[in-house]
């Protein structure tokens, strides 16, 4: 015969209705009465079916995470599997299951966040990217439904929207002057795609640095491609065709840097000898490069763990209203520059 939760309850010396709000993971119930609960759960062999508890409590305990298109590229960053990490713990350590978008262009996301929706598969959506023209957000507003952005909003009422971001603006500022200070005047920026917000961000934040020392911005000397290593060896070889050279470069992202290290290396251009490198990330691999990156920490998995647990808030209180959270970066200073 099955276990029921009145057995559990019995074995546990507590009412049933203690035994399902442990379940729930409810707070109104203490840590030391949980852990006796779960203690005879476990004895028991008892497996709560969730599947039940979702029909009754209209929830699923699954949170959905919205990839940017073609997710098969995204992988090939570090980025998004640390951000997910972040977003996993906090899940796991609030019993959430989580549900991973596959669409490979816009039309196919919009799309199955509409069947996330609509289908109730999920109780709220992270979405991992702020794109520009994005038609995701504004269904998901209209729909009144529970989502947290990682990334700023575009073109938007920030109130509108809880989102968990960076400063790009001033982060990118930032490393700009950096390389002034170490007397660099032609410093090139190798952005990523222009239809994510991140790259006009860390753009604007690259010429206001220039600006305010009254260097000119040299438009051959900003490029821009997809962020993988790929779009890094493109970006160099169209830089390196320049007649004057910058002696810097500004990358938006570490596996980009790879891919301009190598390119680099095969033209014999010496970093930081012959040219200085900082990038944003700091990403694990970014120490193992050579020379090791100097780099922006930006706190990838806090981004996610921090965006995960105002997602759950808003499904648990949804008359809270919306949040905005900037997440600190710091400037690691290592081997590539000069």
């Amino acid at each position: 015969m099955a276990v029921t939760i009145k057995d559990v309850a019995k074995r546990a010396n507590v009412a049933p209705s203690t035994v399902s709000r442990v379940i729930a993971n409810s707070s109104r119930i203490s840590e030391k009465t949980k852990e006796r609960v779960r203690e005879a759960m476990k004895e028991l062999g008892y497996h709560p079916n969730f599947n039940a508890r979702s029909l009754a409590n209209k929830s699923t305990n699954t949170l959905g995470i919205v990839m940017p298109n073609s997710a098969k590229i995204a992988f090939q960053n570090p980025f998004f599997p640390e951000v997910i990490r972040g977003i996993s713990t906090k899940a796991h350590q609030e019993g959430y299951g989580l549900y991973l978008s596959t669409g490979q262009t816009e039309e196919e996301i919009l799309e199955e966040v509409k069947q996330m929706v609509y289908g109730g598969r999920v109780d709220g959506i992270v979405l991992l990217y702020s794109r520009v023209n994005d038609k995701v957000m504004p269904f998901l507003i209209e729909q009144g439904f529970p989502f947290v952005l990682i990334g700023r909003p575009y073109n938007m009422n920030e109130d509108e929207v809880t989102f968990v971001n960076n400063d790009n603006f001033k982060a990118a500022k930032t490393v700009t002057e950096y390389l002034m200070l170490l007397g660099h005047e032609r410093i090139g920026f190798i952005g990523g795609n222009l239809d994510y917000v991140v790259t006009i961000d860390h753009m604007r934040g690259y010429e206001q640095a220039l600006t305010n020392a009254h260097i000119r911005i040299r438009k051959e000397y900003i490029v821009h491609h997809e962020e993988v290593k790929e779009g890094g060896q493109d970006a160099v070889i169209e830089l390196m065709s320049i007649e004057e050279r910058p002696t810097a470069l500004i990358v938006a992202d570490d596996i980009m840097t790879f891919g301009v290290l190598r390119m680099l290396a095969d033209m014999n251009v010496n970093v930081p000898k012959d040219i200085s490198i900082v990038s944003f990330n700091n990403v694990m691999i970014s120490e193992l490069s050579s020379p090791k990156m100097t780099t922006v920490d930006i706190h990838i998995y806090e981004l996610g763990f921090e965006a995960t647990m105002c997602l759950i808030t808003k499904i648990k209180e949804p008359e809270v209203g919306e949040r905005k959270i900037i997440v600190p970066h710091r400037l690691i200073k290592r081997e590539s520059c000069k």
